[in-house]
Order: C-alpha cells, then sequence, then structure tokens
C-alpha cells in the first residue's frame, strides 16, 4: 500500500505542480498581451502620456489580483508602476532585452518590489512600429504558496484514498470471506486439491460443463473411456457438441431436467450415462455427466444374477420338500406305511421325471439348473409351467449368451407368473427351438394379454401398468435381445393370453455345432 501510494504521489507531484505554475505563467502573459494591444498603452507611449497609462494599469493590477504592471518606453524607461516615484526612472531587474528586441518572454527577477515571475510582452503603435513593452509581474511567493497547496491537495486526496480503499478492502475482504464459507486461501488450495484427487481417483467418467456447453472439466478415467472409443485430443473449453456430439447435454442446460441411466453406443462399447443440471442460486449454472461401461456393470450383474437365480432354487427346492418331509412325518405317526411307501415312490418318479425332462432337453447346465428352480417357483405359486416337448437347448459355446438368455427367459417368466396371479386359469409354456445357428425362445402364457395400443410402450423403461417403481423387467429383456443381436416380438398365435418370442443368434459347442 504505501509503495503505491508513493508511486502515485511522484506521478501527481510530477504532473499537477508543473501544471499549476505553467498556469500562473499564462495567466501573466495573457493580461500583459491584452495590454498591450490597448489604444490608451500604445497611443500614451508615443505621446508621453504616463499619467493615463499609470491610471488603467493600476486598475488593472488590482481587479487581476497581481504584483504588478509596469509599462515601459524603447530606452526602459517606466510610464507606470505601482510606486508612483518611480515613472520616469529605467527600468531595474532585468528580462526586458527580449522584449525590446520584439519577442515575448517570461522569466524570474528581484526588483524594488520583491522577487517576482514575469510576463514581457513588446507593445507596437498603429504604424506597425514597436513604441515599447508591457511587464506583468506575479509575486514569486505567491506562486510558490500555489504550488505547495496544490502538493498538500495532492497528499489530501492520496491519504483519502488510502483511507476509502483500505475500508473498501476490509468490506469486500469480509464479504468474499462470507461468499467463501468462511475459508481462507489456504483452506480453499486444500479443498480444491483434494476434491480435484477425488474426481480424478472415481471409477466413473466425470464430464462437467459450463452454462454455455464449454467443458470445465473432465477425469482421467473419462479420458480413458472415450480414447478406448477414438475420441481423444485436448477437451478443455471445447465446446461439448464438437468434442463429444451424442452426450447432447444441451437439452439438459436448456430444460434443467435430468437424465438418468440413459445407455449410449459408442464403437460397439454400451456406456451408462446420467446427466444432471448443476444449479447455482436457483440458475443453471452448468451440467455434469458420470458414465461408466456398461459391460462392467453387467458382469456385476451377472454374478448377483446368477447367486439370486441358485438362491431362488435352493429356497423354492427346500419349500418343497420341507412340505413333503412334513407329508412324511405325519403318516409315519399315523402308521401309514403302505399309503407312505406309495406316496414316496410316486414322490421319486415325478421328481425323477421332472429332472429327467429337464437334463434331456437343455443341455447347458446353468440353464438347466435355473429351469428347475423356477418350476419349483412356479408350483409354489399354483401356476403350471411346462416346458414343451420339443424343446431343446444345447450346450452354448459363450457363457455370455447363457447369461443373457437367463435374463430373457427369467423375466419373461416372472412377468407371466405376476400376471396370472389373479387369473383363474394358470398356465405358462416355455419353449427353446434351436436350428442351424439360431435359438428361438418362446414364453406363453394364459393371462389377459397385452392391448395393441400398449405393444410398443411395454418395452420402455419405466412404464407399467401395475404401479410406480416398476416396468424393468421387459426393458431388460429387450437390452438382452439386442445385445445378442436378435429381435423380441409379440407374436399373435390366435391362443388366449400372450407369446413373447425371442429370436437370437445361438452358437453350441463341441460336437453339436452345425
Amino acid at each position: 500500500m504505501m509503495l503505491v501510494m508513493l508511486v502515485l504521489y511522484i506521478i501527481f507531484r510530477n504532473q499537477i505542480i508543473p501544471q499549476t505554475r505553467h498556469a500562473l505563467e499564462d495567466k501573466a502573459i495573457t493580461i500583459a498581451r491584452t495590454l498591450a494591444l490597448m489604444p490608451l498603452v500604445s497611443e500614451g507611449l508615443g505621446e508621453g502620456r504616463s499619467k493615463e497609462i499609470q491610471a488603467y494599469t493600476s486598475k488593472i493590477t488590482r481587479r487581476n489580483d497581481i504584483m504588478f504592471v509596469v509599462v515601459i518606453d524603447m530606452n526602459s524607461i517606466r510610464y507606470s508602476h505601482p510606486d508612483a516615484s518611480m515613472i520616469g526612472r529605467h527600468f531595474v531587474g532585468g528580462g526586458q532585452k527580449m522584449a525590446l528586441r520584439g519577442e515575448e518572454s517570461i522569466s524570474e527577477g528581484e526588483g524594488l518590489l520583491g522577487k517576482s515571475l514575469r510576463a514581457f510582452v513588446p507593445v507596437y503603435n498603429n504604424r506597425g512600429s514597436q513604441v515599447g513593452v508591457v511587464v506583468v509581474g506575479l509575486s514569486l511567493e505567491r506562486v510558490h504558496r500555489l504550488v505547495r497547496q496544490n502538493e498538500w491537495t495532492i497528499i489530501a486526496i492520496l491519504l483519502s484514498g488510502a483511507v476509502l480503499g483500505a475500508g473498501g478492502a476490509i468490506v469486500l475482504a469480509r464479504k468474499i470471506k462470507q461468499m467463501m464459507f468462511g475459508m481462507e486461501p489456504s483452506d480453499i488450495s486444500k479443498l480444491l486439491e483434494e476434491r480435484s484427487a477425488m474426481l480424478q481417483s472415481a471409477r466413473e467418467g466425470i464430464i462437467a460443463v459450463d452454462d454455455k456447453a464449454r467443458i470445465t472439466m473432465i477425469n482421467v478415467e473419462a479420458e480413458r473411456l472415450l480414447g478406448t472409443v477414438g475420441i481423444t485430443g485436448n477437451a478443455m473449453t471445447r465446446h461439448i457438441a464438437d468434442y463429444w456430439p451424442e452426450l447432447r447435454l444441451e437439452p439438459v442446460l436448456a430444460t434443467g431436467e435430468a437424465k438418468v441411466d440413459q445407455d449410449l453406443e459408442l464403437n460397439g462399447i454400451t456406456l451408462l450415462v446420467n446427466s444432471v443440471p448443476i444449479r447455482v442460486n436457483g440458475q443453471i449454472a452448468g451440467a455434469i455427466a458420470t458414465f461408466r461401461d456398461k459391460t462392467e456393470l453387467a458382469v456385476l450383474v451377472e454374478r448377483l444374477s446368477g447367486i439370486s437365480v441358485y438362491a431362488d432354487a435352493l429356497r423354492a427346492g427346500t419349500h418343497e420338500f420341507m412340505n413333503k418331509l412334513h407329508v412324511i412325518m405325519g403318516m409315519t405317526h399315523m402308521g401309514l406305511y403302505d399309503e407312505l411307501q406309495q406316496y414316496i415312490s410316486g414322490m421319486v418318479g415325478n421328481y425323477q421325471k421332472e429332472i429327467g425332462s429337464i437334463t434331456r432337453q437343455i443341455k447347458d447346465p446353468v440353464m438347466a439348473g435355473f429351469l428347475l428352480g423356477k418350476l419349483s417357483r412356479a408350483r409354489e405359486a399354483g401356476i403350471d409351467l411346462q416346458l414343451t416337448g420339443d424343446s431343446y437347448l444345447p450346450e452354448s459355446a459363450d457363457p455370455q449368451c447363457i447369461h443373457e438368455l437367463i435374463t430373457i427367459a427369467g423375466n419373461l417368466l416372472d412377468n407371466a407368473m405376476e400376471v396370472l396371479k389373479e387369473h383363474n386359469v394358470k398356465e405358462i409354456e416355455l419353449a427353446f427351438c434351436y436350428d442351424r445357428g439360431r435359438l428361438i425362445c418362446t414364453v406363453r402364457d394364459s393371462g389377459p394379454g397385452i392391448p395393441e395400443a400398449l405393444r410398443e410402450q411395454v418395452f420402455v423403461q419405466g412404464f407399467s401398468t401395475k404401479g410406480e417403481q416398476r416396468g424393468i423387467g421387459l426393458y431388460l429383456v429387450q437390452k438382452s435381445v439386442e445385445k445378442l443381436q436378435g429381435k423380441l416380438q409379440i407374436v399373435d398365435d390366435g391362443k388366449p393370453g400372450t407369446t413373447f418370442m425371442a429370436d437370437v443368434p445361438y452358437a453350441v459347442k463341441g460336437d453339436e455345432a452345425v
């Protein structure tokens, strides 16, 4: 602050103080020029009328607050002077030689009245001949006093500015600190570094844009994921539509509505994207998009799905066998041994028949275990679930394909069971038909069917006629079919209920390959 004040003082002093002296010099020379043009002065010098000149110059001296006005002829004889006794004598103090040669001049000198700043202007008659000189003097002490006053004025202005600046700085600092939640610059720096480290270490790709859709932040994972699909280069400050047009963050900025769990296909990779607006004081200040490779999520989902399938099978089997054990225990207590033998023989026969049927038709062990669990669950719900006699599913050469088929068949069966809860006739028919590299999976239920107007909407994520937080099953079926590059449709086969048919490529394992 002190250094700034000193610099400003030097600048103002070097500018204003010389201007003050120049203004006084201009005043003196202007008065002298005016007097030199007056006929009374020029004619009075030619005719020797010193009294008239003395009277006139005295008035000028008083009215303009100057030290003196002296008029001299070409011999430097005074025709006027503040001290009338000096009239008729030679001018003292020097400096008039240039003016007697016809040139204006300004100089400092010391005469009978003291030190002064003097302006010399030649006087000409109406014929153009020089007849004398007008000398206007300003007190040099008064000049210095005005200079000192301006110097103190500069100091006062600078001190006032310093006080106001310091006060404004204090108020501004408090306001800024309040806006920054009371944090010091070191705290802000530390917080920024921590947040940056968090964003860069996140397993999800993150891109943030401002309200003009220019990229303001992109983390390492985002650059890695986008690099795998060919989107490279420096992203910072670029418009998102130029860097990654498929992301479409502009509608989020325009409407302020978030887009959640959107699938985005890029060069064979599916990204799961969430885009949300950023609001500051109620206004949209930007948007942020987070995304992750859906394949990684699918692996986790498949693991959980497999565990869930096996858990359901075990639970259904356990529940079913507990019921049968209760029957066996009751018949034992009642001593009905012959009937008990027949019951166990029939139960074992049915179980072996069911397992035998599944293992003969379904060669893939994962799908076979899955279907056994579904059969047990259907029996618990009082639903007749039948695998058609001509169904055949060879073992798959791609485990990923079986996981997708479990998602397809599982969700179609679950939907059918849900529909039949409130229906009198509870029948579900499941069929697998394999032919030369293609597999057709068909699920038909005996429910009320799907109205024609809703057949396109049932595959939309979140659409359901059963209430909120539903409408996921058929959406997942559709995605799994698309992932296998197959087709999914609702078939009108003339039978009551609804029939879904999924037609997908299917590579078989070993000797069964065609």
